[in-house]
């Protein structure tokens, strides 16, 4: 687990896309292994949706439609295994909110030719952002996707609210100055 969290990390250091995909497909197996090794235990689960997350950017169509079922049974099966883990929580949330703002016409389109996506909705993002927030308030990543959510709802006070609160928290995990670039760029398009 603690090597597939440290390639998965590298990839945001890497100065190429060929690299950033190596580093990412070495987490990816070392997660994979994980899984193998311990399949009633919540972070190997994570760590495959993690990685397969930061991999979509460099997936083709065909691809990120099947990682993303990947990611949502690997994110499900995190939650049913420790229901208290927060990042859990965050990465459902996350799936939902990726899913949830596909266009119409796209979702369509990869239903097609891909096969059916998964139903997923901006609400229940919301939910889990929340159970995340619950579970622990001292990770900005939870303020700031939550924030986001609301944003794409067109929610704005409450994107606004979320969004703020997120951004005046510390960093303190190695992707947080990442996390308010996106915050960052959100609250930009709330004025």
């Amino acid at each position: 687990v603690k090597i597939s969290r440290n390639y998965a990390l590298l990839m945001n250091d890497l100065p190429n896309e060929a690299d950033k995909i190596a580093s990412g497909r070495k987490a990816l197996a070392y997660g994979e292994r994980a899984v193998a090794l311990a399949p009633d235990e919540c972070d190997p689960h994570l760590c495959v949706a993690i990685c397969l997350g930061k991999l979509t950017p460099f997936m083709s169509n065909r691809e990120m439609v099947e990682a993303s079922k990947r990611i949502k049974a690997a994110a499900e099966k995190a939650v049913k295994i420790d229901p208290k883990n927060d990042y859990a929580w965050h990465l459902l949330g996350r799936w939902h909110q990726s899913l949830a703002n596909i266009g119409g016409a796209t979702r369509a389109l990869a239903g097609m030719i891909y096969g059916k996506l998964p139903a997923a909705s901006n609400e229940t993002a919301v939910e889990c952002f929340r159970k995340a927030i619950a579970l622990n308030s001292k990770r900005l990543v939870h303020f700031v996707e939550l924030g986001r959510t609301y944003e794409m709802m067109g929610r704005k006070v409450e994107a606004k609210r979320y969004l703020e609160l997120g951004l005046s928290m510390p960093n303190k995990e190695k992707d947080d100055p990442e996390t308010k670039q996106r915050g960052r760029a959100s609250l930009k398009e709330l004025s």
